[in-house]
């Protein structure tokens, strides 16, 4: 991975600059992903506000895809969303929705120790416990 960093201010005149304020860096980042039978090469470009610093923002951008990549993992392991066939309207905007909300709070009830699926799956057969979690996500 290889990631570079450029001052807007050292571009020259940009088209229409007026309509990006804020803007302070342009980056670059370059992926290359070595399979057993090929190799992948991505390049994507990122305009952001934080001063010009590659190593920074390289790091910031590593982070951010983690975290996304790992929530995806979740949402699709815990409740199959890329199996979803909701389509009809904004059906599957509210159910990714609802998902995110669902995670954030069974994540929040810590006084079982159980995965995200297993909590889920109790509070959908405990009335109880279902009070718990709503409870403890209210809490934060």
């Amino acid at each position: 991975r290889q990631v570079w960093a450029v001052p807007v201010a050292s571009m020259g005149c940009l088209h229409q600059i007026e309509q990006w304020v804020g803007l302070k860096t342009i980056v670059m980042v370059k992926r290359v992903r070595h399979l057993w039978n090929k190799t992948t090469r991505e390049v994507m470009v990122y305009l952001t506000s934080l001063p010009c610093d590659a190593a920074v923002i390289g790091r910031a951008i590593r982070t951010h895809w983690g975290i996304e990549n790992q929530l995806h993992w979740v949402l699709d392991v815990t409740w199959g969303e890329d199996k979803s066939r909701i389509r009809r309207g904004h059906g599957g905007e509210n159910m990714a929705l609802l998902r995110r909300l669902a995670i954030g709070v069974l994540d929040q009830e810590t006084s079982k120790k159980r995965s995200l699926k297993q909590k889920a799956k109790r509070a959908s057969m405990s009335p109880d416990y279902m009070l718990t979690v709503l409870a403890a996500g209210l809490a934060t």
